[in-house]
Formats: structure tokens, sequence, C-alpha cells
């Protein structure tokens, strides 16, 4: 009887670690160059989002939580299919 329950049990743990690994999704290695978002502060200041293709030249701005052409660049990066890099917020 302990070996079923162990055996249910394990099958359990494998369905419930199955429904998790589905929700977060593909997983990417932590590594130099995987970054989203490149900040240079010297020598001369500009936030890149390298997924989106969103710049922006406002370091203090970005860095202070004006994060907003960032989010809807995201967004509109989602809504294409994450294919192509979204135009800049800034030429509209």
């Amino acid at each position: 009887m302990k070996i079923l329950r162990s055996r249910l049990y394990g099958l359990e743990q494998a369905k419930r670690m199955a429904e998790i690994d589905a929700l977060k999704g593909e997983r990417q290695e932590i590594s130099f160059g995987s970054q989203i978002r490149s900040y240079v502060l010297y020598p001369y200041q500009m936030v890149k989002d390298v997924r989106t293709g969103i710049e922006t030249g406002d370091v203090n701005g970005v860095l202070d939580g004006d994060l907003d052409d960032f989010v809807v660049g995201y967004h509109r990066w989602r809504v294409s299919g994450g294919q192509a890099a979204a135009v800049g917020l800034e030429e509209e």
C-alpha cells in the first residue's frame, strides 16, 4: 500500500510541475549578451531596449521610473508576436 501511495504521490507531483512549467514558459540562460535593456551612462547617456528597439537619452528619467515608453513598446512587441522590433515612440 505504501508503494502505491508513493507512486501516486510521484505522479501528482509530476503533474503539478508540468503545470507550473507551462505557466512559466520558456526559460533563457542568464548570461552575458542576453540582457533585454542596456544602460549606457558614460561617455554618452542612452537606454536601449534591445527587444523592442526603443531608445532614449533621458537616462535619469528612466532610472527615476519613467518607463512609459518602454511599457508601450513592450506591449506593441507582444501584440506583433515578438517578431520584429517596434518602431520608436519618438517618431510618432
